[in-house]
């Protein structure tokens, strides 16, 4: 029964969190006011500012700030134990990360739709517009690189899944096109497409769609990769509502089905147990119950649990890609300045409780039963065949394959087939890793369009060869050879986004940091109160700036490794990271005494502006 209250009390928490420290933040410090003008009107041009309902942009703006991240971080960090990794979420989520989302969001709105990096040149300093963008290019770049990879290991790990997810794209184009000209509800046509993908999963290992999915999943990585990248050219340059606000509703309305689920089978174990194992009158319910410690603080050949616990679970606590959502795409779309507070601070709430979800799975949703190499496992040994080292545990394959095994069983619980429950959230993950795909390669286009305009190179800000770079560059880097060990070919080929991946959770971090900053900066100029964003920013700066030093110079850091294994790669992107951040800090620093209640350059007016500089307004 304790899996069963820990779910349910984070729930509460995170409800209670939602209708006082939320509401107090939409009310009495950033005042929304539901009759203020916002970008999506003031700037709509049908392609990108697109006046659009909150569920909708809900389900966009959680679909793209979830994908793996809230499923990879929580399912490695257990191995330090289950109560440091749920205190992490649980909180960090509350204070820190939704705070996050909610100011990005807020301020891009009063800044029409700018980018967080953009809004950093004004506030802050000019200088910090292009250290700003820049570390954004870097992070979506890897991003870009590596999910394809990370998508084509799902197809491979769970077949069933592929069929589904690529039905939903044709599915998605006519729902959107087809409300686009009628102007008719979202909602009933979604959920159509929705029955009709979980149909696809429930025949997805048999006849004609089995021997689909066989020979899609024997594509090499580098088949996917590319054909991945190029769908993410056309559905970001297409008009947001013609593919991301479809797509992405389905998947909102797929995510709360599988939620619904996960938490109705964790109920149903919780209480009498999980699926029946055995043969006949031996066939016996094993006990929901947590087998992994409470905490494991050295763990073999793990690194020291601070500060890479905060650096491991990113989504689901905070992290700074959100912020590009917030400012990139989902701030261009809000109808009215008081859907903020349930875009921004619920989305980020609601990924909370998946990590929440996503913990219980891996320490007691797999303890119900896995097949092992020693046979079939349950209980502390099932946990132990999983995370017996850091080794064992730090692949893509084991992260994904405990959550889905482990939240499969909550499924099986309550009757649903083994080979459809583990279709089911094969299909979950791989449908939010190819939004958090497209959406990146939309806000990629941004950034580089941002960055030709600010060096005046006019071929890349024109949105098709801005993101036809953005997607070769990715393709360049993804067909690199990961190691000298086996001799490069189109079949090895697809890895190389994990010659960079390595980076990628510390300045994903480290943007969190740097985004607070922004935020603080705006809200000091206005004299609004700061101190819930400059503690979490202090500490969103710290910490990755420690874990990248480490990662750099400790014992078995970069350097120590030597160049000729490749790490000069690392070496060179690491050092320049926090060499960014030092220079960023460093002009905040000089910055802030003088900023407190000076009002940035404001942008010039458009034709039909009536924005008042009043309350932290402006436009």
């Amino acid at each position: 029964m304790e899996t069963l209250f820990i779910a349910l009390g984070s729930l509460v928490l995170y409800l209670i969190a939602y209708n006082t420290y939320g509401k107090w933040l939409g009310r009495k410090i950033f005042k929304l006011d539901p009759e203020a003008p916002v970008p999506s009107v003031a700037l709509n041009d049908d392609r990108d500012y697109v006046p659009t309902k909150k569920s909708i942009i809900f389900g966009h703006h959680f679909t793209s700030i979830a994908g793996t991240g809230p499923i990879v971080g929580p399912a490695l960090a257990v191995i330090w134990g289950w109560v440091p990794a749920l205190l992490w979420v649980l909180f960090g989520s509350i204070f820190i990360g939704a705070v996050h989302d909610f100011g990005s969001l807020v301020v891009s709105m009063r800044n029409r739709g700018q980018t967080v990096g953009d809004i950093a040149g004004r506030v802050l300093a000019p200088r910090a517009r292009v250290l700003f963008l820049s570390i954004l290019f870097l992070a979506l770049t890897i991003v870009l690189a590596i999910f394809g990879l990370v998508i084509a290991a799902v197809f491979k790990q769970y077949p069933a899944s592929i069929f589904p997810c690529l039905f939903q794209i044709p599915l998605a184009g006519l729902i959107g096109v087809y409300l686009h000209r009628k102007g008719v509800n979202l909602l009933i046509p979604s959920l159509i497409a929705l029955a009709l993908m979980y149909l696809t999963v429930c025949f997805g290992d048999v006849g004609f769609l089995g021997s689909i999915n066989a020979n899609l999943a024997a594509w090499p990585t580098m088949h996917w990769v590319t054909f991945l990248l190029i769908y993410s050219y056309i559905a970001s340059v297409l008009p947001v509502w013609t593919l991301l606000q479809p797509r992405d509703f389905i998947n909102s309305l797929q995510l709360l089905s599988v939620l619904a689920l996960v938490v109705i089978g964790l109920v149903v174990a919780g209480i009498i147990g999980g699926s029946p194992t055995g043969e006949g009158a031996e066939a016996v319910r094993q006990p929901l119950e947590i087998v992994a410690p409470a905490f494991r603080p050295t763990p073999e050949g793990a690194p020291w649990i601070f500060p890479f616990l905060f650096v491991t679970i990113a989504c689901g606590a905070i992290s700074g890609f959100h912020c590009l959502v917030s400012s990139g795409t989902s701030s261009k779309q809000i109808e009215r300045e008081t859907d903020a507070r349930f875009v921004g601070y619920g989305s980020m709430l609601t990924e909370g409780f998946l990590a929440v979800l996503v913990i219980l799975a891996c320490v007691a949703g797999i303890g119900l039963g896995v097949a092992g190499d020693a046979g079939f496992l349950v209980g502390a040994d099932a946990y132990n065949a999983r995370y017996g080292s850091w080794d064992s545990a730090k692949g893509l394959a084991a992260k994904v394959g405990a959550f889905v095994e482990g939240s499969a069983n909550f499924l099986k619980a309550v009757g649903i087939s083994p080979a459809i429950a583990v279709a089911l959230m094969g299909v979950f993950v791989a449908s939010f890793a190819a939004t958090t795909l497209d959406t990146a390669c939309r806000l990629q286009r941004y950034v580089t369009q941002e960055l030709a305009a600010t060096i005046k190179f006019k071929p890349l800000t024109n949105k098709h060869t801005a993101t036809i770079f953005a997607v070769s560059l990715a393709g360049i880097i993804a067909a690199l050879p990961v190691s000298t060990a086996e001799p490069w070919s189109w079949a090895t080929a697809g890895k190389g986004g994990l010659i960079l991946w390595p980076l990628f959770g510390a300045t994903n971090q480290l943007l969190g940091g740097l985004a607070f900053m922004v935020i603080a900066f705006w809200m000091w100029r206005r004299r609004l109160p700061v101190w819930f964003v400059v503690v979490p920013m202090v500490f969103m700066l710290i910490l990755p700036g420690l874990a990248m030093s480490l990662n750099l110079f400790g014992e078995n850091g970069y350097f120590s490794q030597g160049f000729e294994s490749g790490n000069w790669t690392l070496s060179f992107f690491g050092v320049a990271t926090v060499a960014l951040e030092i220079w960023m800090i460093t002009e905040a620093l000089i910055a802030w005494p003088k900023a407190k209640g000076v009002l940035e350059n404001q942008l010039a007016p458009l034709p039909s502006d009536n924005y008042a500089i009043d309350g932290g307004r402006s436009c």
